[in-house]
């Protein structure tokens, strides 16, 4: 018997496309009614050829819609022959809600911190716009095609231009959360030819959120970390006065074991706080001196005999009280200069407080810087 009306329902709501019959042809005859509705199209089979896409409405069968069909069949009993014919219709609703990421993590090449692999997840729409182009080249001859027959396929587009548009534009992953809508633009784009060809529109595409292994967001927070805390050195002040005053909280009911913290941690403050002061007062200041002080020779000090100030070596008065300074004197023996007040001569070792120098073989007295007795000729050295 041949069938009088054609249409397709779906309840589920996730099939894209169904052919009717599932599998065969069906009898059909001239005058029979094709239903179409206004999300769907539908697209006429014979023989495997396709004659011709309805759109929504009530359609009747003749040559006039179907004009290849009479050179396909002959039209005896008044044009109401059966043939055999089939019918696939296609849904063309937005398919949305479709969740799309990465099975295996992105390798991504940072500039702050190197090969970082990836992590990506979102949702997409896409609905189909040609209908005969899907149906040749996604669906075939298969009865029924639904949405999660598709899916792992056009993740699989989605995860290959995500990569590549990341590669080329984004530089660090720190960046990436403030550009997600500009990368979700550029990678839309990028899909959007590879939907065409096979007649489907990506009508949405959002990122949800691209991050790092849980290892690696681990490290980001201990370097926030770090940042927050600013200046390290003060931080440790910090906590070394923090914990001295929890030591001390701890030693009024804690016995000897709090008592014993309080002392070791004051023992520790007590050694690290003259650096700390010293560092807090001039930090800058002692690291520019210290190669200066370096270079410098060391300068010979006299202290003053009035007021104990110290004054460099040759100073004739002192700095603090204006006290005279005693003038070096000569050696009597070898005249070199002796320092004020010097009881032997540091050249030769001659006592400074003794009197005139005198001849050892005849005793007699030696004028000063004399190498022979004048008395007796005896060589005086």
């Amino acid at each position: 018997m041949a069938i009088e009306v054609v249409q397709s329902l779906d309840e589920t709501g996730e099939l894209i496309a169904a052919r009717y019959p599932a599998s065969g042809e069906a009898d059909l005859k001239l005058g029979a009614q094709v239903i179409v509705r206004e999300s769907q199209s539908a697209v006429f089979f014979r023989g495997g050829k396709a004659l011709d896409t309805f759109g929504p409405g009530r359609h009747t069968l003749t040559t006039a819609n179907l004009p290849l069909l009479g050179k396909l069949i002959t039209l005896p009993f008044g044009g109401k022959t059966p043939f055999k014919a089939e019918v696939v219709y296609v849904n063309h609703k937005v398919f949305t809600n479709l969740k799309w990421g990465t099975r295996e993590p992105i390798p991504f090449r940072d500039t702050e911190l190197q090969l970082v692999r990836l992590r990506a997840f979102g949702i997409m729409s896409f609905k189909v716009e040609e209908a005969q182009l899907f149906v040749n080249k996604i669906v075939g001859t298969q009865g029924y095609f639904s949405i999660d027959q598709i899916a792992d396929f056009l993740k699989g587009i989605v995860i290959g231009r995500l990569t590549d548009f990341l590669g080329e534009n984004v530089k660090s992953v720190f960046d990436l959360a403030q550009f997600y809508d500009e990368i979700g633009a550029g990678t839309k784009t990028r899909l959007k030819d590879d939907f065409g060809k096979y007649g489907m529109a990506l009508e949405d595409f959002i990122i949800n959120a691209i991050t790092p292994p849980e290892e690696v967001q681990k490290k980001i927070d201990e370097r926030s970390g770090m940042a927050a805390m600013g200046n390290l050195d003060d931080y440790m002040k910090y906590k070394a006065a923090q914990a001295l005053h929890d030591a001390a909280k701890a030693e009024g009911g804690g016995g000897m074991a709090a008592a014993g913290m309080g002392a070791g941690v004051g023992l520790g403050l007590g050694m690290m706080m003259p650096g700390m002061v010293a560092g807090a007062v001039q930090p800058g200041q002692q690291q520019q001196q210290q190669p200066q002080q370096a270079a410098a020779p060391a300068v010979a000090m006299l202290a003053c005999p009035k007021c104990n100030t110290q004054n460099p070596q040759g100073t004739k008065f002192c700095s603090n009280c204006g006290e005279k300074f005693a003038q070096a004197a000569k050696c009597p023996k070898c005249s070199s200069d002796v320092a004020a007040g010097a009881k032997f001569c540091a050249n030769c070792g001659n006592p400074m407080s003794a009197g005139p120098a005198h001849c050892s073989q005849c005793g007699n007295e030696l004028a000063a810087d004399t190498k022979f007795c004048a008395n007796c000729g005896t060589k005086t050295d």
